[in-house]
């Protein structure tokens, strides 16, 4: 395909392939062509102009196939318009020619119709170039189309529209010409030509202005003779043809009507003739006068159909400005339509016309005007409603009999306000809260005006009328409850009237029904008064006979509506509900029998509304019904009453489980009495259309035409898929008025609903041998369900029968029957199971496709073989799929049979998909023969088209990502791919374009690189506002599968595509994606959308195009979504600003002209999508943004640099989002901007103003905030905002943002009126809501005071708002404290297990009843932890002392400590009991979640209970109670333990270590309180019998599971072997473990877990009895001993990490080991002599650290030094002076002042000065063994000077180590010591030219040494004398260096009196030492 790649055809390429290639050759360089001469050099073009002109016509003439030759005639018309025109008047004539020949073979046919085509492409781009040819073109085209077959008029329709386009005005001499050729057509068998046809007119009526005037009425009947009979695609074509001329008709586009004398129609005129074509549809006068008289005049379906999207179209065209000017005369128009008796003079006639104008209304009310002007227009209907119900009113009160309203008159009165009150209903409904000022409007009385209707005559309007109240509490809940409460007091009241009975019932149960669409719900005794009523109604039933029907009906529906509410209140009524159920059918089959001996017709109708209302009885009663025989005596008087009864039946059997059929007698029973209900004569009316449908595979269903679910007008589209009943109405099934619905419930005649009800389930799930007999009527509906749950079928002779029926319905002449038949035979291979079986019958169809020559027989076994392959897996055996996959490709290609072709192509497509990889070697083959079939079917075929597209569906899925190879093949298998895709998105047909976007989005997947974006995204953007519903869901998803990752190219090309568009195409989504690119159409586009699929994938697209641009376009997409959300009612002054505490809700909108922006009038839900892209943005900052997005100074900065965007200099806007949503009347949108202020407060809270420092950047917008917050807590705010509000509330104030106290006290006052209102509580239940509304409200008060900062136990003002919060709080503490103790209590109660229930408060909680406690649960658990938390910190401040502070104004008494009790017995317990319920109340709840396996998601409630439970242990009375409570402490201790080991968060662990760190020191208090109470009490004489207190005892045993002291052990254990691998054995050779060095790896939550756990460690002795401790010990010190080792021993080139973590853990690892070491067990008499053994051994393992077989081992001494002489100092000698340890730890000091490191020399001498100060035991071994070394390293200081600080330090540190030895010794001892170290200080002076010259360090020792000399040769003077005497040399040195020292400071003295004779004097008085 490359070599097709060029400006000229490479004709040698072509002649070398075969004719079918070759077709797909010349189309692909037709396709190259086209992109290429537009942007060729038009020179190039003009010099190869002739050759390339030869060339086509050489293509023309050789008959093209449809697809090639309109691109051919494109690129002949783009040749000639950028070359040179001068010659297309030849082509025109060759064309003329080719046309005029008498030539009528089919060989001949393409070519004639490639002409056609040619001139229609050579005048639409060459235009008045042509005008002197156009009337002899015009003149032979529209002769030919008179001798011309289909095609040929399609095509001839085609090219005069695009002449017309191409010539404009000019071609105004041939107008009526044209007009009267079209007419012809328009009525065409062929319904492509009328499509065709219409749109030739829709051209024409621009310049022929006759069309719209003079001729208006005949274009409007021959339209309407178009519908009959008409498809759906001409019914779309039609009205859209006759809805723009009635458009322009009303308001002319020319302004040369008026000269031409023409009148502009009025809309009377206009609706007139659209009422004609709907009351006598396309007739003439005098054929409409004759039905009349005859009484037969009828208008089909599709006429009226045709006529209401005629004036959808009509009314969209003039659009919503004019909508809304004119809807009142409108409105009249429409409401006399269809009260008109013509148009309602069957019940089938009246249903279709209702669903007409209602479809009217809503198509155009709900899509063209906004919120302001749909209220505008419900108080329009509101009115007409009122006129019409007071004009019945006043007739049927009316004493004249004669002018006495007839049974005509309400009839036509029922409709008007059937439509009316529906369209009513659905406008409020999708108004939403925004609708509430309807109902305070008093000159409309919305409610009165609906509520009156209730009282109509008939059912129809009164059912209508609830279904508008419902609508109104579904968009208003607080209403909910207000209506229901009239109702059922007008019910009461009017007990005696059947239409009051009947209506007021109805409304009841539609309120009921509408909860189920209500959050918010129902207060739960509305139910009581419910169920009160329909008692009261059945029981008082039978009492009078005029309206004993009425209140059967009305109780029944009561009781329906009232299940309707859920378990919660149902379970409250079934004892109730029960009984009424029992009484309405007999006891005994001898009590039916007595019943069918006596009664009426009147009394039996009762006796079966009854019943049958009831939906319920005993299996024997349902199974012995006497309705035949009832039927047989009453006749037609209880018919309809008696289906109604048998529906009802069958409902209830459908839900029965199946072991109910578990007797084979009673099933047969239910069968045969269904199977004769369903085909018995009488039941005429259960169509085909009904019962077959559902039982077709949906795929299969694609063959009989468009579903009904693609399309737009289904509404009234679905009136014709039905029979002659039409469609469904309310009144049918008055039950379904409270289903769970948006629309309104369409259910179908009670006869037709009976055809529906088969027990497929009961079937499939109660394996039944069934009878020959009865299968033979069952058959096709139940065999496909047995094989979905693989039940066998049974014997042969059960197969046989319906192996037969199934064979034979595939040869049947309905389409429907053989798609059904298909199915069921599938099924039927399937419940077999058998292969033989399974090839036999494809052998059966294989043999019947080779014979059969008639179509019937074709289509179906062709079907059968690929719906074999969708239930059998694909059929095993290849040579099988071959013969199947030839057989069908055979019948692809029958040309002779579309129909053939078309189910063929689907079964194919069927089979393609489910081989799989078996169907690899057939793919070319199946390629080729798609292209071949696309090129050249021809396009008025277009359902074989349809089925094309779905094989090239299913190819490329079948391919896969195989398409991404770079083979040959694969390559050739792409570009056929591609050249497919290119053919059906030229296809008139919406469906094969929107196949053709689906095969490329498919593409698209596979193998991006190979789809053209640049091609591929206009074609989208082009079909954004197709006409069809499937065409703009294809394009959608696609745009969503692209914004995936291309979303910024996806957003380039579709601008750029509107920029090229030619001025005349320009639609409103064009302007918007010039204004606001693609997004913004995007977003256009989702407000027009009603349809919910196309709606989320609209959505899904903005959000990946925002995940992918919106950081990189961040002002765009900030702006789009502020237009979006100003663009309310009436457009938004973007520019205001708010002023504080001025603002109000209405100042921020208000209209403006609609200029203003590029979006007008957009839905509220559309606006709460903007503000849901908000908070996004500002996520994806968060997330994937730069740093600067929440840094100000970082911003500001990097904008002066470089041209990027950050958020952070957006925030005015986005408070200003927020604030107009939070503000705004839908209460949906202020939830969402209450949302919004929420993010911005969290995310922008901690962000500083560079500007001002010490501020805060939110600072600045205290009043919008508060102005955003203020309307939330109004009196009619509904509970959700409120309770929203509350945490944004709380999140405001715990920022830190506001520190003023004035400030402050704007929000906190919401917050306190909030509080008020929950301390109302139960005395003043709100009326509106469910009870379980107040329970969210109150805890979501109760939430935000919990978040606001509470004094701590040691902080008098901390937190964010400073001592001014604290201050606020605090006067509220005493109130908020009991009510957050009662939250929790509630919150233990319904956390409860369900064995408990028995034992909870019958009325329920303290914030929920029992009623609603589900409801109220899941807002307890998103809102007890930081209650939990704030009461502990309460508590904590307090220090659990009892206050009794209550305030006055608490207005009930709130007893949290109760726990269910009555109040008298609460008010007896101490305080002390108090204080520990309220104790044990927070550790269970906190224990409770932290056992909980699902608190994974809740780090923060986690988190919550930890702080909670630690505020608490650091308080001392709670402590106490916890270490008196062993079982408690390791209860929470095993808890804890959990906790470390699933949650890894840093910040949990360290706070669960802390927390055992605090349950240890409540034990270790509590031990020693009871040892310190021992001692007192036994006397100091008997402390020998004082009891061992703590664990272990006297044996030392330490039972795991039951010790406080064990459970500690392994926690540590576990953190430390987490942390550190190598401490246990198993885990040190393994790679997790590694080989040392483990520190490096430490991180800084690391070193802290391990560090607190050591100390834990260290804590635990003293918490022992001396046995206990003994038994612990080993294991301490291992682990001490342990964590040393791995800490002082690194591998070699330790980094930074290292000496970080041992700076962390190594003090406290010393610390633990002095901990132990001093431990009060280590010196108690019975376990003193095991701790010194086992210290011993520990020793002993630390001396052997130094002696590590690790390779280049870096040993950090200084801590094992420090280690040693913690041993050496707080050991007992026991452990010390063991001559082995001791002389060993006297070598490890001997060889570290051998060390060459200055630092462990220092601490090392450090060290040993301590060890010489300790007690005489331990001192006096180490002075004789350690003091001859000091001396000696001392002397030899003389010889090496100190050159560093280091060094100098050290031996400074050594000469101290030295006199401490000196002071140790004896007296008599002592002058011999200090006869050796004087000379030593001596040797550190030096001369007078030394020092000079010596380094500072040596300086500075000199001045040391001196000194030292100076102190200590005064204390001892004889020695010193003695030692003068007998060294001169030393004396003399020493007497050198005092002069020396005695100049210098002479010097010194001297320089600093100097400057002090001639400094100021001013400067003394500043000296004040």
């Amino acid at each position: 395909m490359e070599r097709a790649h060029s400006l000229l055809l490479n004709e040698e390429a072509c002649s070398q392939l075969g004719e079918h290639q070759r077709a797909e050759f010349v189309f692909e360089w037709l396709r190259f062509l086209k992109k290429l001469l537009p942007a060729a050099d038009r020179a190039d073009v003009k010099k190869n102009q002739k050759c390339l002109v030869e060339q086509l016509t050489g293509i023309l003439i050789g008959s093209p196939g449809p697809p090639t030759r309109w691109l051919l005639a494109h690129c002949l018309a783009l040749l000639y318009r950028v070359g040179d025109s001068l010659t297309s008047s030849h082509t025109v004539d060759r064309c003329n020619d080719i046309i005029r020949s008498k030539d009528d073979s089919p060989s001949y046919l393409p070519t004639r119709l490639a002409a056609i085509a040619c001139l229609g492409a050579l005048y639409e781009q060459l235009g008045r170039l042509l005008v002197n040819t156009f009337k002899e073109t015009l003149a032979n085209l529209l002769k030919a189309i008179k001798s011309a077959e289909s095609q040929g008029r399609y095509e001839i329709m085609l090219s005069v529209e695009k002449i017309l386009r191409g010539l404009g005005v000019s071609a105004v001499p041939c107008h009526r010409d044209i007009y009267k050729a079209t007419r012809a057509c328009l009525t065409d068998r062929s319904m492509a030509v009328r499509c065709a046809a219409a749109k030739c007119l829709l051209e024409l009526q621009r310049e022929a202005v006759f069309l719209w005037t003079s001729e208006l009425e005949n274009v409007a009947t021959l339209c309407f003779r178009a519908f009959e009979s008409s498809n759906y695609d001409v019914r779309v074509a039609i009205s859209k043809l006759l809805g723009t001329l009635l458009a322009t008709a009303v308001e002319p586009k020319q302004p040369t009507a008026h000269r031409q004398g023409s009148r502009r129609s009025s809309l009377e005129e206009v609706m007139d003739l659209l009422t004609g074509g709907f009351l006598r549809g396309g007739a003439g006068f005098l054929r409409a006068s004759g039905d009349k008289l005859k009484g037969t005049s009828s208008v089909s379906k599709d006429i009226r159909i045709g006529i209401t999207q005629s004036c959808v179209v009509f009314v969209s065209c003039l659009g919503g400005v004019w909508l809304e000017a004119n809807f009142s005369a409108l409105l009249v128009l429409l409401m006399e339509l269809v009260s008109q008796t013509r148009a309602t003079q069957t019940p089938a006639d009246a249903v279709c016309c209702r669903r007409c104008i209602s479809f009217i209304l809503r198509a155009t009310l709900g899509s063209l005007l906004g919120e302001k002007a749909q209220i505008a227009a419900a108080k329009e209907i509101c009115l007409a409603i009122g006129k019409q119900k007071r004009a019945v009113d006043a007739a049927m009160c009316d004493g004249n009999v004669e002018t006495r309203v007839t049974t005509t008159d309400v009839a036509a009165s029922q409709h008007v306000l059937v439509c009316a009150l529906l369209e009513l209903g659905s406008l409020v409904q999708g108004l939403a809260s925004t609708a509430a000022s309807l109902l305070t409007d008093t000159s409309t009385a919305l409610l009165d005006t609906v509520i009156s209707v209730l009282l109509h005559p008939s059912v129809s309007a009164r059912l209508a009328a609830a279904w508008c109240l419902r609508c109104v509490a579904v968009a208003l809940p607080s209403q909910g409850a207000v209506l229901l409460d009239r109702c059922a007091e007008r019910l009461n009241a009017l007990k005696s009237c059947p239409e009051a009975v009947a209506g007021y019932s109805s409304a009841i149960a539609a309120l009921l029904g509408a909860v189920q669409h209500c959050p918010l719900g129902i207060p739960h005794t509305k139910g009581n008064v419910v169920m009160g009523l329909a008692e009261d109604l059945l029981r008082s039933a039978t009492q009078n006979s005029r309206i004993s029907i009425q209140r059967t009906q009305a109780g029944w529906l009561l009781l329906s509506s009232l299940n309707t509410l859920g378990p919660a209140v149902v379970e409250h009524h079934l004892p109730r509900m029960l009984v009424l159920w029992r009484c309405a059918f007999p006891p005994s089959i001898r009590d039916l029998d007595m019943e069918l001996r006596r009664g009426d017709h009147f009394t039996w109708q009762v006796t079966l509304e009854g019943r049958a209302g009831a939906l319920c009885g005993e299996m024997r009663t349902l199974l012995y019904s006497p309705v035949p025989t009832l039927i047989k005596s009453y006749g037609n008087l209880i018919k309809n009453t008696s289906v109604v009864f048998r529906l009802r039946v069958y409902e209830i059997l459908a839900l029965l489980p199946p072991k109910t059929y578990e007797g084979e007698k009673s099933f047969g029973i239910v069968l045969k009495q269904l199977v004769t209900d369903i085909t018995g004569p009488e039941n005429v009316v259960c169509s085909e259309l009904t019962l077959l449908p559902p039982l077709c595979h949906s795929d299969d269903l694609a063959l009989l035409g468009p579903a009904l679910q693609d399309m737009d007008q289904h509404y009234i589209e679905e009136q014709l898929q039905g029979s002659s009943v039409g469609g469904g109405t309310l009144e049918y099934d008055t039950f379904t008025i409270c289903v769970k619905c948006q629309d309104v419930p369409a259910p179908l005649p009670p006869a037709m609903s009976l055809c529906n009800f088969l027990f497929y389930d009961k079937l499939c799930d109660y394996n039944l041998w069934i009878s020959p007999q009865l299968l033979t009527p069952l058959s096709f509906l139940c065999v496909q369900h047995l094989g979905s749950s693989r039940v066998g079928l049974g014997p042969e002779e059960v197969r046989k029968p319906a192996l037969g029926l199934l064979v034979g319905a595939l040869e049947s002449s309905n389409p429907l029957l053989r798609c059904m038949a298909a199915e069921g035979l599938s099924r039927l291979v399937q419940v077999v199971n058998d292969p033989a079986f399974t090839v036999s019958m494809t052998l059966v169809s294989f043999d019947k496709l080779k014979t059969a020559r008639d179509a019937v027989t074709r289509t179906g076994h062709a079907l059968a073989l690929g719906s074999l392959y969708r239930y059998v897996g694909g059929i095993s055996s290849p040579q099988h799929l071959s013969a199947c996959v030839g057989i069908l490709f055979t019948l692809s290609q029958d040309s002779t049979s579309p129909e053939v072709q078309r189910w063929a192509l689907h079964s194919l497509s069927m089979v393609i998909d489910h081989a799989g990889p078996l169907y690899h070697g057939h793919v070319e083959a199946s390629f080729t023969l798609v292209l071949r079939l696309l090129l050249s079917i021809p396009p008025t075929h277009v359902e074989v088209h349809q089925s094309l597209g779905r094989c090239l569906n299913a190819l490329v899925t079948t391919l896969g990502p195989d398409l991404q190879g770079e083979g040959q093949s694969v390559s050739a298998l792409r570009t056929s791919c591609l050249v497919g895709c290119a053919v059906m998105q030229d296809s008139p047909d919406c469906l094969v374009e929107a196949q053709a976007i689906s095969c490329l989005q498919q593409l698209h997947m596979f193998a991006p690189r190979h789809v053209n974006l640049a091609s591929l995204v206009p074609s989208l953007c082009v079909n954004l506002c197709s006409s069809y519903l499937s065409l703009r869901r294809a394009v959608v998803a696609c745009l969503r599968q692209l914004a995936q990752k291309e979303a910024l190219e996806v957003s380039e090309h579709a601008v750029a595509l509107v920029k090229e568009l030619p001025r005349r195409d320009n639609t409103h989504l064009d302007v918007t994606i010039k204004e606001v690119g693609l997004e913004g159409a995007l977003f256009s586009l989702l407000d027009r959308e009603s349809d919910p699929r196309l709606c989320q994938d609209i959505q899904e697209t903005l959000v990946h195009m925002m995940s992918s641009i919106a950081t990189g376009k961040l002002a765009h997409w900030l702006k789009l979504c502020k237009d979006v959300l100003s663009a309310s009612a009436g457009g938004c002054d973007t520019n205001q600003e708010e002023e504080g505490e001025r603002d109000d809700d209405a100042s921020v909108f208000h209209t403006t002209s609609e200029s203003s922006g590029p979006f007008t009038n957009l839905r509220w839900s559309t606006r709460v999508f903007a503000v849901e892209c908000v908070c996004r943005i500002i996520a994806l900052c968060e997330s994937h943004g730069h740093p600067a997005h929440f840094d100000m100074a970082l911003a500001q900065e990097h904008r002066l640099h470089e041209s990027t965007d950050f958020l952070v200099l957006h925030l005015a806007a986005l408070i200003r989002m927020a604030f107009m949503a939070a503000t705004d009347h839908s209460d949906k949108l202020r939830l969402s901007g209450l949302q919004t202020l929420l993010v911005i407060i969290r995310k922008f809270a901690a962000i500083p103003e560079p500007e001002f420092p010490g501020h805060v950047i939110l600072e600045q917008y205290q009043a919008n905030v508060g102005a955003a917050l203020r309307p939330a807590f109004t009196a009619d705010a509904p509970p959700d905002v409120t309770a929203k509000a509350c945490q944004v509330c709380s999140a405001w104030i715990a920022s830190g943002v506001v520190s003023d106290l004035r400030d402050l006290r704007r929000v906190h006052q919401l917050l306190a009126s909030s509080l008020v209102k929950v301390q109302a509580g139960k005395e003043v239940p709100s009326q509106l809501y469910n009870e379980g509304t107040s329970t969210m409200e109150t805890l979501a008060v109760l939430k935000a005071w919990a978040e606001s900062p509470i004094p701590g136990p040691e902080e008098d003002c901390g937190g964010a708002g400073g001592p001014g919060l604290l201050t606020l709080v605090q006067t509220d503490l005493a109130t908020l404290s009991r009510l957050w103790l009662a939250a929790l209590q509630d919150y233990v109660l319904l956390t409860l297990p369900q064995d408990y229930s028995a034992q909870l408060p019958a009325t329920g909680g303290t914030f929920y009843t029992a009623e609603t406690a589900e409801q109220a649960r899941p807002h307890y658990c998103s809102s007890w932890a930081p209650i939990l938390h704030a009461t502990a910190l309460w508590l904590n401040s307090t220090g659990f002392i009892m206050v009794d502070d209550s305030p006055a104004n608490l207005s009930r008494p709130v007893t949290p400590t109760s726990m269910g009790q009555s109040t008298s017995l609460a008010s007896v317990k101490s305080p002390e009991d108090i204080s520990s319920d309220r104790l044990h109340l927070i550790l269970g709840i906190s224990v409770e979640f932290l056992c909980s396996p699902h608190s994974h998601d809740q780090m923060e409630n986690i988190s919550s209970c930890l702080q909670a439970l630690q505020a608490l242990l650091e308080v001392s009375w709670p402590r106490s109670k916890v270490g008196n409570d062993q079982v408690l402490s390791v209860e929470l201790l095993s808890v804890l333990h959990r906790l470390i080991v699933t949650r890894e968060a840093p910040g949990v662990q360290l706070a669960v270590l802390e927390l055992v760190r605090q349950v240890v020191c409540a034990a270790q208090e509590h031990v020693k309180e009871k040892r310190h109470s021992a001692e007192v009490d036994d006397g100091a004489a008997e402390k020998e019998t004082v009891p061992e207190f703590g664990e272990g005892r006297d044996t030392g045993g330490l039972v795991p599971g039951r010790s406080l002291v064990f459970g500690a052990l392994e926690l540590c254990l576990c953190v430390l072997v987490r942390k550190l691998p190598q401490l246990s054995p198993k885990l040190a050779g393994s790679p997790s473990g590694g080989q040392g060095g483990s520190s490096l790896s430490l991180s800084d939550s690391d070193c802290r877990q391990v560090a607190a756990a050591l100390a834990i460690l260290s804590d635990l002795p003293s918490i022992c009895s001396p046995d206990g401790s003994v038994s612990i010990l080993p294991t301490l010190m291992y682990l001490l001993m342990g964590v040393l080792r791995e800490l002082v021993q690194q591998p070699c080139g330790g980094g930074a990490g290292g000496g970080e973590a041992l700076g962390l853990v190594v003090p406290a690892a010393l610390q633990a080991l002095r901990a132990v070491l001093s431990s009060p067990m280590s010196r108690s008499e019975k376990s003193r002599g095991a701790w010194a053994h086992l210290l011993r051994c520990a020793l002993n393992t630390l001396l052997d650290f130094w002696d590590s077989d690790k390779p280049n081992p870096v040993v950090d001494e200084v801590s094992l030094l420090t280690a040693l002489t913690i041993f050496l100092l707080t050991a007992s000698p026991e452990v010390t002076t063991a001559q082995p340890l001791q002389t060993r730890c006297i070598d490890k000091f001997k060889a570290s002042l051998e060390s060459k490191d200055p630092v462990v020399s220092r601490r090392s001498y450090q060290l040993m000065m301590s060890v010489f100060q300790s007690k005489t035991g331990v001192a006096v071994p180490f002075i004789q063994g350690l003091g001859s070394c000091v001396v000696g390293h001392l002397q030899g200081v003389e010889r090496r000077r100190p050159q560093s600080s280091k060094e100098l330090q050290a031996i400074q540190d050594g000469v101290r180590a030295l006199e401490s030895l000196v002071f140790a010794a004896d007296e008599m001892h002592r002058p011999q010591l200090v006869a050796i170290l004087l000379p030593i200080l001596i040797s550190f002076l030096l001369d007078e030219n030394a020092l000079s010259s010596a380094p500072a360090p040596a300086r500075t020792l000199h001045e040391s040494a001196l000194q030292d000399l100076m102190r200590i040769g005064p204390q001892h003077s004889s020695v010193f004398k003695a030692l003068m005497a007998s060294s001169p040399h030393m004396k003399a040195r020493l007497e050198a260096a005092v002069k020396g020292n005695q100049e210098s400071v002479n010097a010194k003295a001297t320089q600093l009196q100097v400057p002090s004779k001639t400094s100021p004097s001013i400067q003394l008085k500043t000296n004040f030492l």
